[in-house]
């Protein structure tokens, strides 16, 4: 999966943030369109998290940090049968973990 320039700009912040912040940690939810296979799209959707999760990590930011979970088609966020919503759909999500320490 490539990234956007645009979300090399989000990811760039937030790496930022994550340099300034170094005991928290990011869960990476990668997620994919409903088209395609139950087993594709949560193979595509693992890519996507791990393709965020290798950028931040050449920014300097430890793998120690960053989760992936892959959720396939399970989540979308947008549900209708049009290019315009599975392209909002195919996507990875940064969460601040639940587990960040104190």
């Amino acid at each position: 999966s490539d990234l956007t320039p645009n979300a090399v700009a989000t990811l760039d912040k937030q790496s930022q943030w994550l340099g300034r912040y170094p005991r928290y940690t990011f869960l990476i939810e990668g997620h994919a369109d409903e088209r395609g296979t139950r087993d594709y799209n949560y193979s595509l959707s693992g890519r996507r998290a791990q393709t965020v999760r290798e950028y931040l990590g050449s920014r300097g930011i430890g793998a120690d940090r960053l989760r992936t979970v892959p959720y396939g088609k399970e989540r979308p966020v947008a549900v209708c049968d049009d290019i315009s919503c599975w392209s909002q759909n195919r996507r990875a999500v940064t969460v601040l973990d639940a587990g960040a320490g104190s």
